[in-house]
């Protein structure tokens, strides 16, 4: 299991926490990794881009001079594509660009990233993102103690993921150029490729295990059928003898059967007509 050092906002160490390795240990997937951000971008596209066609242009339906005999091009209708102002053919219509990944890809996609991200060295552990007030120039003045860039001058594109909670943290780095803050039940892909730095808390690298494990992708939950138990017979009310049933030997019941049964009619004869 990989180690990482784990540092405060002082840039000063404070202890070491071990990763999983089934999530910051995966091979690089470049494949995998491009498919997952196509389908992360896809799905954020509006779709609401459309053109006027032909029936949607304003203008006359009539047709404008004779078929023949004028010498000009034949015309049927103002609107149509070839004139300056008509309609467009073949322009992008309104449509749903968003499609479903498997679950298994997306998460696979994931921690090939995070793994490539933690051998880059692109990965620092941040004990705590404590601030006592929602200032951004403490944010800055702590971010710049990390020295993510030897140039002073560049900013780096950075991702923050903790919790939601910290308020004094999302405030504060909320006017800051090239900075995101999510948490780890937010983490995408796209978000990974595109940052170049990954600030994460202690806390929230624990719920990134639990999350990406790939033990959890393939445990299902077996409902377990209960057997329906028996009905209980009703109490005698008070003052009422309870009812026993009487057991009858079988030949006995077989032959007040054939007692009940009713005797055959005789045939009767067809009267002569007269």
């Amino acid at each position: 299991m990989p180690t990482v050092k784990v540092r405060n906002l002082k840039n000063k160490e404070v202890g070491e926490v071990k990763l999983s390795d089934a999530v910051f240990g995966a091979e690089l997937n470049e494949a995998l990794i491009h498919a997952a951000v196509r389908n992360f971008r896809a799905n954020g596209r509006q779709g609401t881009s459309a053109t006027k066609t032909r029936g949607n242009v304003s203008g006359s339906g009539r047709k404008l001079w004779k078929q023949k005999g004028t010498g000009r091009a034949r015309i049927a209708s103002l609107r149509s594509p070839l004139w300056k102002g008509g309609g467009n053919v073949h322009g992008p219509q309104p449509r749903d660009w968003s499609y479903k990944m498997p679950r298994k890809m997306r998460r696979g996609a994931l921690r090939s990233a995070l793994s490539e991200r933690l051998r880059e060295g692109n990965i620092i552990i941040i004990d705590e993102f404590e601030f006592k007030k929602p200032r951004t120039s403490e944010f800055v003045e702590a971010i710049a103690s990390l020295k993510l860039s030897d140039d002073k001058r560049k900013k780096v594109k950075t991702l923050i993921v903790d919790s939601f909670d910290n308020q004094n943290l999302v405030l504060s780095s909320r006017n800051v150029e090239k900075t995101t803050v999510t948490n780890s039940f937010g983490l995408n892909i796209y978000d990974i490729v595109y940052h170049e730095k990954l600030l994460i808390s202690k806390s929230a690298i624990e719920e990134i295990n639990q999350l990406l494990d790939p033990a959890r992708e393939g445990s299902k939950e077996t409902a377990v059928e209960e057997k329906p138990k028996a009905k209980k017979a009703a109490k005698p009310k008070v003052g009422e003898e309870p009812k026993t049933e009487e057991v009858v030997p079988a030949k006995k019941a077989k032959a007040d059967d054939a007692s009940d049964e009713k005797p055959a009619k005789a045939p009767t004869k067809p009267r002569a007509k007269k």
